[in-house]
């Protein structure tokens, strides 16, 4: 499968801090992290994929107690997770990276979240996206995730004035696809989520708390 990342990195490395600004309220994934966390001990390996500028996720998980591992295609947000979570360890690269047999191995991990990271692929790679996260996954590891619910793929959208690809699903799908990919849905939480910007339109959230099948 040919990836095309054409501008991605790029408009986030652009945003910058100004993505935090425009997404000032964050109760969803707040409440999706907190999850996680009460469900794992302390020292438990934890992975944010696509951990933006750390903020609020690598924090807060790395406030309640654990070994916090990021990873962005950005190599500005990189930067600033690490300012923002100085004992987290973070890497740029692509999800396509960390496959099994991919030029960055992390290990395997007691959690992984994902969120709104998924949504920036083509749905062609999501279900492989998906099995990488359960590859990752130690046998019962837990799996947090968000999408905007929505009939896309792959669509430009204007973005803090610059221009991103999404994808989404309608929420039965996003279930198909995340039950197939090898995960038991075990909570789901939805918002409706209006950012604090002109520019990006009021959203459906839908925040997911999985668990790996085995």
């Amino acid at each position: 499968m040919r990836l095309d990342r054409t501008g991605q990195a790029d408009a986030f490395d652009a945003i910058g801090d100004r993505y935090d600004e425009a997404f000032p309220h964050k109760e969803g994934q707040l409440a999706a992290g907190g999850w996680l966390a009460a469900a794992l001990t302390a020292g438990s390996r934890v992975l944010d994929l696509g951990c933006g500028t750390g903020v609020p996720t690598a924090r807060q998980l790395s406030e309640a107690g654990l070994d916090v591992v990021g990873v962005d295609l950005s190599p500005g947000m990189v930067e600033r997770a690490g300012r923002h979570v100085p004992r987290g360890t973070f890497h740029q690269a692509d999800i396509a990276d960390l496959r099994p047999g991919g030029p960055l191995d992390l290990g395997r991990f007691h959690g992984v979240a994902a969120f709104f990271s998924l949504l920036m692929l083509p749905r062609a790679e999501i279900p492989l996206a998906l099995r990488t996260v359960r590859h990752l996954l130690l046998p019962g590891g837990l799996f947090v995730l968000s999408m905007v619910e929505a009939d896309v793929d792959d669509f430009a959208i204007p973005f803090l004035g610059n221009t991103i690809r999404v994808s989404g699903y309608l929420r039965e799908d996003l279930h198909k696809v995340v039950e197939a990919a090898g995960f038991e849905i075990v909570e789901e939480t939805s918002y409706t989520y209006a950012p604090s910007v002109a520019d990006v339109p009021p959203e459906e959230q839908v925040f997911l708390c999985c668990r790996r099948s085995d």
